[in-house]
């Protein structure tokens, strides 16, 4: 379809998604007189559709209250009858609003016209998909920077998963392989090691407006019933503080709904090929407790994914066989028109009976160890949410407490030695809140400013266990309390310009302690853990350009970093200091994948990392953490999306990166160097770990109508990941990736309900996720392999 010349290119999408489309069920409808762009996103939420609104003189029309019980298809159509307007259906859940065509006149004879003005007077752009992730409830249209969205619907297609959904469909986010909440992940190219330790992570990873972790991996939370996940490169020190310098992802959960009760079951089994039988289940649940004014959701997850690697020398077969099993509960309190309170508790449960890793170059998928390294994560989070509006400015206060537990065994046997397993825990305790207040116009103009106080503790402790006997080793507890401030404010400097300034300043109490150290009381072990404080200045700042019809090119600057700490270095404990990003990234993007029959996208960003921070092997094979050096990385990013047919569409993707560490950290830190010691001056340590050099991905997918009442959706892809190396030095420096890993789903869905059939792995490759699996000598190169093929056959309801 093609837009008039005085129309504005972009329009609105409402993304609340459902695992079941609700435009032909019937609804309470209660939309209360206002302009159409209210109605629309009311109804948008209400039934989980998507809709476009083309033209931006409907966007502002006022239409009357609309009641009554009926579907959301129906509903859009009386609000476009009093719009003047008519509506396009493009699938079961997305919808154009456009204005109504008129028959054309007969043929008359030529009248005089009265002037057109040569130029028309500006009308402000309709708004795009709202970024959550902005704080500012931006349009997508107006955020300067890298934005990418995956909707809940999708990342729940073919059964619940978790993070490794969502690294499956995007080719900026990386990740280690040591297993289901034992990972970190990385965006943009910024990853500081392949271990966990004291180090704060790179990424951000967020429920709502809370961080879900600080300084612990990535807890893996079933990725169910959300509305998306939203990924913003980084850095994000402006809006997020520390731990954003790579980027920040943002589970947006789906809405309590207040005025009806529903509900959805998805329900799987899976076969993997060499190896154990697996399942999956998902439940939701909406119950309107008091009708539009209290309600509850609850979510509740379970999964079994089947082992596939043996360990000949115990008998045993299929070890890695692993449980999740989780849930979130919120309840919604509509205190007032303007006014809600929100109780959300989310909780989940890991137990993974062995690791993940084989033996390089033995028989594929074994592992030739005498131990068992079972691991196990548990994570907990309550928060409560305070949502309002005063006059114009929007405000939102946050506050939660999270629990969050791993426990890690890795074989440290030594050739010719008794089994032996060192056993690694790591305690994590964070008390946060965020309150901000916001005005954001029409045109993409606003401010914002907020408050923010972060107290998170960690206990490290770690021991050798053999036969008979555990020997405990050095152990240490950071604890890190923030206070920051920060704000952002845009403006419409021409009709086609939009400048962003934003400024944060935090401050923040480092301390620490050694735990069952022999330096614990000495006056050097005092010394060496006395307190410190620091202050962090954190400026960004963006321009945004116009460039036409759905074009937009950006140029955004903006800084990051993370705090120091203390750490355990060959048995006595160090401190780290803190490391620090700048980046520049310039972008242009055309159009939107899911909307418009082509989009496009383009960023380069150039990061200078200094001091940076990375976890890395002693000398006596021990995880520990330091400053390494500074780092520079360029990385390209281009996605295309074109649709081929009605219902069928082509998505591309890739990454490129480019980095070097390239200096050595001051002299009074331990480095870590080709043998664990340290790095002589202005040594070149290679490429930054972890990162492929290239990342690609391409992806189908085809939705029809069968008939009236039945849909057909195909879902394929497939991923390729280049070469990286595990760590710095000789001994980490192990090539894995050069890999491609692939899969489909297909669902038949009825009115209530559906089945799938898919396929992962569909080669059945090996390849090499991650070249680590226990960080001591053990005499036995490492491998990560693929999971198997694996066919999975699934039913889902709702109601």
């Amino acid at each position: 379809m093609k837009l008039g010349a005085r129309s504005a290119a972009i329009g609105l999408m409402i993304a609340a998604i459902a695992p079941s489309p609700a435009a032909a069920q019937t609804l309470a409808i209660d939309l209360p007189a206002g302009s159409v762009s209210a109605q629309v996103l009311a109804l948008g939420r209400l039934a989980r559709v998507s809709v476009v609104v083309t033209d931006p003189r409907l966007w502002s029309k006022p239409v009357p209250a609309l009641r009554g019980r009926m579907s959301a298809l129906a509903a859009l159509r009386l609000i476009a009858a009093r719009c003047g307007g008519e509506v396009e259906p493009i699938d079961a859940a997305l919808f154009r609003l456009v204005p109504k065509r008129t028959p054309l006149p007969r043929a008359h004879p030529a009248r005089p016209r009265p002037p057109v003005p040569a130029v028309p007077p500006p009308e402000p752009p309709a708004p795009d998909i709202i970024v959550v992730g902005s704080k500012r409830d931006l349009p997508f249209g107006r955020v300067a920077g890298q934005v990418m969205r995956v909707s809940g619907r999708d990342l729940e297609f073919g059964g619940v998963g978790g993070t490794e959904r969502l690294t499956s469909r995007l080719s900026t986010v990386a990740s280690t392989y040591l297993g289901a909440g034992r990972n970190k992940l990385f965006i943009r190219g910024i990853a500081d090691s392949s271990f966990t330790g004291p180090s704060q992570a790179t990424v951000g990873q967020y429920f709502g407006d809370l961080r879900l972790s600080y300084n612990a991996p990535d807890p893996d939370l079933r990725l169910a019933d959300l509305a998306a996940v939203e990924v913003l490169a980084g850095p994000q020190g402006t809006l997020y503080g520390a731990g954003s310098l790579g980027g920040l992802i943002r589970l947006v959960p789906n809405l309590v709904e207040l005025d009806r009760t529903s509900g959805s079951v998805a329900i799987g089994a899976s076969a993997t090929q060499h190896g154990a039988p697996g399942y999956d289940a998902q439940g939701v649940l909406n119950v309107p407790i008091v009708t539009d004014r209290l309600g509850v959701r609850l979510v509740a997850t379970s999964v079994e994914e089947g082992g596939y690697i043996d360990k000949p020398l115990l008998g045993r077969h299929d070890v890695n066989t692993t449980r999740i099993d989780g849930g979130r509960g919120t309840v919604h309190l509509k205190i007032a028109d303007d006014w809600s309170a929100e109780l959300i508790g989310i909780g989940q449960r890991i137990r993974g009976a062995d690791s993940q890793y084989a033996d390089r170059g033995a028989r594929a998928l074994t592992r030739n160890a005498r131990v068992v390294e079972g691991f196990g994560a548990d994570f907990g989070q309550g928060q409560f949410v305070l949502s309002g509006k005063v006059g114009d400015v929007r405000l939102r206060s946050s506050t939660g407490i999270t629990a969050h537990d791993l426990t890690e065994r890795y074989d440290a046997t030594l050739v010719g030695d008794d089994p032996t397993l060192f056993t690694q825990a790591n305690r994590t305790r964070m008390v946060a809140n965020e309150t901000r207040g916001w005005v954001t116009h029409a045109d993409g103009s606003g401010w914002l400013l907020g408050l923010s106080f972060t107290d998170n503790r960690t206990r490290l402790s770690r021991a050798f266990v053999s036969p008979g006997q555990r020997q405990q080793l050095p152990g240490v507890s950071n604890a890190v309390q923030e206070i920051t401030a920060y704000g952002e404010a845009s403006i419409r400097a021409t009709r086609t310009v939009l400048l962003t300034g934003g400024l944060r300043v935090g401050r923040s109490v480092l301390t620490g302690a050694a735990e069952d150290s022999l330096l614990q009381n000495t006056p050097e072990g005092l010394a060496t853990l006395a307190s410190r404080r620091e202050v962090s200045v954190l400026p960004s700042a963006s321009a945004l350009i116009d460039a036409g019809p759905n074009a937009t090119m950006y140029l955004r600057y903006q800084q990051g970093f993370r705090p120091g700490g203390l750490t355990i270095y060959n048995g006595d404990v160090q401190r780290f200091n803190n490391d620090h990003v700048g980046t520049i990234e310039a972008g242009y993007r055309f159009g939107r994948a899911a909307r418009d029959p082509f989009a496009f996208s383009f960023t380069v960003a150039h990061t200078g990392w200094r001091n940076i921070q990375a976890d890395f092997l002693d000398g006596g094979g021990f995880p520990s953490t330091a400053n390494v050096g500074d780092g520079d990385i360029w990385t390209v990013e281009t996605t295309a999306s074109a649709r081929l047919a009605r219902g069928l569409r082509i998505d591309a993707a890739i990454s490129l990166n480019d980095s070097s560490i390239n200096e050595r950290a001051p002299k009074d830190l331990p480095v870590a160097g080709a043998s664990g010691g340290p790095v002589g001056a202005a040594a070149r340590l290679g490429p930054i770990p972890n990162i492929a050099n290239v990342t690609a991905r391409v992806g189908m997918t085809y939705d029809a109508a069968l008939s009236d009442h039945a849909r057909l959706k195909v879902d394929g892809w497939a991923r390729y990941v280049g070469v990286s190396r595990l760590g710095l030095g000789p001994e980490l420096g192990e090539e894995q990736g050069n890999l491609v890993d692939s899969g489909i789903t297909a669902r038949v869905g009825w009115d209530r309900f559906g089945v799938t059939i898919g396929v992962t792995n569909l080669t059945d490759a090996r390849g090499n996720r991650f070249a680590l699996g226990t960080p001591f000598l053990t005499g036995r190169a490492q491998v990560t392999p693929l999971r198997p093929r694996t066919l999975r056959i699934g039913f889902d309801a709702a109601f």
